[in-house]
């Protein structure tokens, strides 16, 4: 049996990358889900046991967010399962910080989160479960990414805090860490910085989305029913030996 059988899902960064991935094979395992972007198309396309449902959303948009999970309601009724992918990663030393810079990776890698995750649990029946994309870059030290990194550590601090809070109704709150993944995000950087992380990495390589995606989906379903506050690294060694 599929194990998101029959489950609305919302994945907040839904559209490429490691939110895309968790969308496909949320929907691949049953669910309905809603994936936001700001490039999505609108489109519904079937995966599996479930389908995607695109929809343009800009996460840094609070109220834009509202609506889209008020449409949610409307349509589907409730939320049983949260994703939140939606993020920003660029390079700044502390010398050359900006409050742009600041603004923009707060804005969405922990604003946005919050307010989606609020939202979403308020229309989640009891024994929901929640997905926070974090990163190891919330305890390495990066150099360049001191901001990213401090984005990722309140959002391992926000699934402590609201694991706790959420736990009288069963809903569980959960992060997924990546390392280095081989998305659009690492892209644009140069040989020399994919060579020189994947030297970091024991297992020799950088990480896939897809694999990303099924950590996700563990802790999203009910394989990980006392699973509660954690943190998952999806990193291949690269912070943990």
């Amino acid at each position: 049996m599929s194990r998101l059988s029959g489950k609305i899902a919302v994945v907040v960064g839904g559209h490429d990358g490691i939110g895309g991935a968790i969308a496909q094979r949320f929907a691949v395992e049953g669910a309905t889900v809603y994936a936001t972007s700001r490039r999505a198309d609108g489109s519904d396309i079937a995966y599996g046991a479930g389908s995607v449902r695109a929809r343009r959303v800009d996460a840094s948009d609070a109220e834009a967010l509202a609506a889209f999970f008020a449409a949610v309601q409307r349509e589907a009724g409730r939320v049983d399962v949260l994703a939140v992918s939606a993020g920003i990663s660029e390079f700044s030393t502390l010398d050359g910080v900006s409050e742009d810079h600041f603004d923009r990776h707060f804005g969405l890698n922990v604003r946005a989160l919050l307010f989606a995750t609020k939202a979403a649990t308020a229309i989640m029946p009891d024994g929901g479960s929640v997905v926070l994309v974090g990163s190891i870059a919330d305890e390495i030290g990066t150099k360049g990414y001191g901001v990213y990194g401090a984005t990722k550590a309140a959002v391992r601090s926000f699934a402590r805090t609201w694991a706790n809070e959420l736990a009288p109704r069963s809903i569980r709150v959960n992060v997924v860490a990546p390392g280095p993944t081989d998305t659009a995000m690492f892209a644009a950087a140069s040989d020399e910085v994919r060579e020189t992380l994947t030297q970091l990495i024991p297992l020799g390589r950088m990480g896939r989305a897809d694999e990303v995606a099924a950590a996700a989906l563990f802790l999203a379903s009910d394989e990980a029913s006392y699973i509660t506050g954690a943190e998952l690294p999806v990193d291949g060694g690269m912070a943990q030996v």
